[in-house]
C-alpha cells in the first residue's frame, strides 16, 4: 500500500503527505517549517509573537527556500481589560521568589503580549497570500474571514469540543483540527473556559467526524505512526504534530527545555495558566508545582507571564528551568532526535508500512 485511506487535506491544501507541522509560538521557525515543506507536509510559521516586519522576515526566507505551500498561524483571542487588583495579587504572590533572587519586585516589569489576529495583520496576509492560515481561540470577526477567503487562503482552526467544530465550520473554515487535551502548548478552547471538561484526542477526534462534514485534523499525543493510524482510522484526514518536531535541530528550542524534553515520561506534564494566564500544557516545574497548576491569580492572557520575565532570565543563565515554560505533549518520551525532514518522510514511510500490514 502506496497510497493514504483519505486524501482531502492533501488535495485542499496542496501537500503530497498529511502531516502538519504544529505551529508552536517561540520554537517554531522559518528553517523548521521549511523542511516539514520540502518532505511534503505542511509547513508553518507561527506568528503570535512576531511583529508585521518579522513575519514579512520570515516568509520572504521561506519562499526562497520553497515553493510548497506554507501555514501562517495567529490567535485570536481578546485582549484582557487592565485588572490592577489581580495584577497586584499576582506580583505580591511572586515576591518570594524576588526576593529569593535579588530582585527588587516594585521595579517595572515587561510587557507579555501575543498580538491577536487584525486588520492590519489581514492586510499583511492578503499581501504575502500563503496557502493556508490557521487560528488559535476561535476565528477573527467575520469581514476578515471573509477578505482572506477571498483571496484564495484555506482556513483551518482548531476545536476542542464538537460544539467548537460545529462552530467553525458555520463561520467558514476549510478543515478542523480536533485538538485532544493530551496536546502541547495552549488550548485552542474558546466557547468555554472549563478545563475540567476537555476531551482526550481519541476520543473526541471520531465525535468531530461525524459531526462536521469537511476535513479533519487530528492533534494530541500524536508522536509516532502508531498514533497517525490510529487517527486515520477514527476518521481522520491527516494530522497534526508539535512535541515530536521540539526534537529536531531545526525547532528554536533552549538547551534546559531539551533536557526537560528528553527526560520526560507519560505523568511528566500538567495543564497549567501560571505562564500566560491561559491554559497550556506544560512539563511541571518548580513554579508549577508550588503556584499551579492552574492559579486563581494569575492574570488574564496574555498577561500573566509579564512578571515572570525577571524571574526567568535570572535562573536560566544558572542552569535552571525553575521559571521556564516548558511546553510539551503527554508523548514527548516518543521523540526522536531528527533533522525535520528526515522525521517528516520516516512517520509517513512507518505509517504506511502499518496500513499495509493491517
Amino acid at each position: 500500500m502506496n497510497t493514504w485511506p483519505d486524501n482531502r487535506i492533501q488535495q485542499l491544501l496542496g501537500i503530497e503527505l498529511p502531516i502538519i507541522l504544529a505551529p508552536m509560538a517561540g520554537p517554531g521557525s522559518a528553517e523548521l517549517a521549511v523542511a516539514v515543506a520540502e518532505a511534503g507536509g505542511l509547513g508553518s510559521l507561527p506568528c503570535a509573537l512576531l511583529s508585521a516586519e518579522q513575519i514579512r522576515t520570515a516568509v520572504t526566507t521561506i519562499r526562497q527556500w520553497t515553493t510548497r505551500p506554507v501555514n501562517l498561524n495567529f490567535f485570536c483571542h481578546t485582549p484582557p481589560p487592565i485588572d490592577l487588583e489581580r495584577e497586584s495579587r499576582w506580583r505580591k504572590q511572586l515576591e518570594p521568589y524576588y526576593f529569593e533572587l535579588g530582585i527588587d519586585p516594585k521595579e517595572p516589569i515587561p510587557t507579555s503580549n501575543r498580538a491577536p489576529f487584525d486588520a492590519a495583520l489581514c492586510d499583511l496576509v492578503v499581501e504575502l497570500k500563503p496557502e493556508v492560515i490557521s487560528f488559535h481561540f476561535g476565528l477573527p470577526a467575520t469581514e476578515l474571514v471573509e477578505r482572506v477567503k477571498a483571496a484564495g487562503i484555506k482556513i483551518i482552526a482548531s476545536a476542542t469540543t464538537v460544539d467548537e467544530a460545529r462552530w467553525l465550520e458555520q463561520h467558514g473554515c476549510d478543515a478542523i483540527i480536533a485538538q485532544g487535551i493530551e496536546a502541547g502548548g495552549h488550548r485552542g478552547m474558546f466557547l468555554s473556559s472549563d478545563i475540567s471538561t476537555q476531551v482526550g484526542t481519541m476520543a473526541l477526534l471520531p465525535q468531530v467526524v461525524d459531526a462536521v462534514s469537511i476535513p479533519v485534523i487530528a492533534a494530541g499525543g500524536i508522536a509516532d505512526a502508531r498514533g497517525i493510524v490510529a487517527a486515520l482510522t477514527l476518521g481522520a484526514s491527516a494530522v497534526q504534530i508539535g512535541t515530536a518536531y521540539l526534537f529536531c535541530p531545526e525547532a528554536n528550542v533552549p538547551p534546559l527545555h531539551r533536557e526537560a524534553l528528553r527526560n520526560a515520561k507519560d505523568n511528566s506534564t500538567a495543564i497549567t495558566n501560571v505562564f500566560t494566564g491561559r491554559p497550556a500544557r506544560s512539563i511541571v516545574n518548580r513554579i508549577v508545582r508550588e503556584l499551579g497548576p492552574m492559579s486563581e491569580t494569575a492574570p488574564l492572557f496574555p498577561l500573566a507571564g509579564g512578571a515572570l520575565m525577571p524571574l526567568r532570565a535570572k535562573t536560566e543563565p544558572m542552569g535552571s528551568s525553575d521559571f521556564m515554560s516548558l511546553w510539551s505533549g503527554q508523548s514527548a518520551h516518543l521523540g526522536r532526535e531528527l533533522p525535520a525532514g528526515q522525521l517528516t518522510k520516516l512517520l509517513a514511510e512507518e505509517t504506511l508500512a502499518k496500513l499495509a500490514a493491517r
